[in-house]
């Protein structure tokens, strides 16, 4: 099970994030967000571990952006939680690992993913809210069993330090990493660093049990 921290902007914050030794670290580039990253030092991001994908998280952003921030910044992937089309995902995909999010709600048709296939390397799975992610509310999980298509997910929307263990409820087999965000932060993009090291020896332990 691979681990994602999302909204990072500040440089200490994400100093003892990093040293967690997460596999993904998410910067949001989306004005109307709280996390904003803004103007980051690009330093900050180079200082980052190799082994740790860096990811961007955009929200209806225009390509030639998009391709500016990734090349300014180095990013390792890109995390688009708009209305982009499968085309548009498929321009950056072999560039950048791509991550597709979708709100989900008791309603979501996972059929309507089909279009994306091979334009995408992942999905992620999101709380439908009229906000675009960090809403801190989780959706019922009982619904991704409905999800049949062999494209990896991440599941986001309101994972804590209370419901984490829950996570061994979902037997999924295309269950490929929890994204951590709200719930584990003192203040918008600032995370907690006991909390987060809770729940990364919680997901340990569980990807411990389930290799073997």
């Amino acid at each position: 099970m691979k681990i994602k921290v999302c909204g990072l902007k500040y440089a200490d914050n994400i100093a003892d994030i990093t040293a967690l030794s997460p596999d993904y670290i998410g910067f949001i580039c989306y004005d109307r967000s709280p996390r904003f990253i803004d103007d980051l030092d690009k330093g900050i991001l180079q200082a980052i571990p190799t082994g740790i994908t860096k990811t961007a998280v955009f929200v209806n952003e225009a390509a030639e952006t998009i391709s500016e921030l990734i090349t300014r910044y180095g990013f390792d992937a890109i995390q688009l939680h708009g209305t982009e089309s499968p085309d548009f995902c498929e321009q950056f995909k072999g560039k950048v690992v791509v991550i597709k999010a979708f709100g989900v709600d008791e309603a979501f048709a996972f059929e309507q993913l089909r279009p994306y296939l091979n334009k995408v390397d992942y999905f992620m799975f999101d709380t439908k809210t009229p906000v675009h992610g960090g809403s801190g509310k989780t959706f019922d999980w009982a619904i991704l069993t409905k999800y049949k298509l062999n494209v990896p997910f991440f599941l986001s929307g309101g994972l804590s330090a209370d419901n984490i263990e829950e996570v061994k409820s979902i037997n999924h087999p295309m269950l490929y990493a929890l994204d951590l965000n709200s719930k584990f932060e003192t203040a918008p993009a600032l995370k907690d660093i006991d909390k987060l090291t809770q729940a990364f020896n919680t997901i340990k332990i569980y990807s411990n049990e389930i290799r073997s």
